[in-house]
């Protein structure tokens, strides 16, 4: 994993660098954001996984103009989102992450979340487990904890939502949990730091009922299922799966 925390900490020192100034923002074909952040990221991660790991190709939110004949064969490849949350970004709330997630067979059996702005890590390997670490970046009072972090209560459920994507599906979901049990706790966060409170144990629930793309999830579903959680599409118990022909990901219910 030393190869790719680091590529998510260079990446992530870089970020900060263009967060503390006033940057441009561009805005792609699908209107959705894009800052020089964004590319500089890209280009970091890129450059470190295709040196360490040459015979892994690698896929990223950047470069997602590679066609489905190009990666359909591949077994294994690197899924990478130089920034998500990229809104969060904009806004300077601090919740945004770095993405690097690797794939096998459609599965993610390697993630890696790192939140600049926070100063938190987010590691898991399918050998060795999840884990939060603090405070790498000023290598003061380094904190690390093997995930799940906190147990669940059962007079309290907790669910976290999108703050930029509250669908109406969604409110369902919390409105139904409410009738089910006596408290029911909603927490808001941005970008895969929502995965991330699932498989901390700080929310039992993330209903994602509104548009991803695999980038945005690979990293966090790896984080969330090698912590001993679930990710699995709406209505169904099958995990979400990568390198599909349309890279769009189907509604989904991240759990513990």
């Amino acid at each position: 994993m030393k190869q790719i925390i680091q590529a998510a900490l260079s990446a992530g020192k870089e970020i900060m660098k263009i967060y503390e100034t006033d940057f441009d923002i561009e805005y792609k074909e699908d209107e959705s954001p894009l800052t020089t952040a964004d590319q500089r990221s890209d280009e970091i991660i890129k450059n470190a996984l295709r040196t360490h790991y040459p015979n892994i190709p690698v896929l990223s939110e950047e470069g997602s103009h590679i066609t489905y004949e190009q990666r359909k064969e591949w077994r294994q490849f690197w899924l990478v989102d130089p920034i998500d949350g990229t809104k969060e970004f904009i806004k300077k709330n601090g919740e945004f992450t770095v993405n690097i997630a690797r794939i096998r067979n459609g599965k993610p059996v390697q993630g890696v979340v790192y939140a600049p702005a926070l100063d938190i890590l987010y590691v898991a390997d399918e050998d060795k487990g999840a884990y939060k670490v603090e405070g790498v970046l000023s290598r003061e009072n380094v904190h690390a904890e093997a995930l799940p972090i906190e147990k669940r209560d059962d007079r309290t459920v907790k669910v976290v939502a999108s703050r930029s994507h509250m669908s109406d599906e969604t409110k369902a979901f919390i409105d139904e949990l409410e009738v089910k049990y006596e408290n029911v706790e909603t927490l808001s966060a941005g970008s895969s730091l929502k995965l991330c409170l699932v498989a901390e144990g700080k929310a039992d629930y993330y209903p994602r009922y509104a548009p991803t793309m695999e980038w945005d999830t690979g990293a966090g579903q790896a984080i969330v299922e090698l912590s001993g959680g679930k990710v699995e599409v709406a209505n169904d118990q099958k995990p979400l799966e990568y390198n599909k022909e349309n890279l769009r990901n189907p509604w989904f219910l991240a759990y513990r």
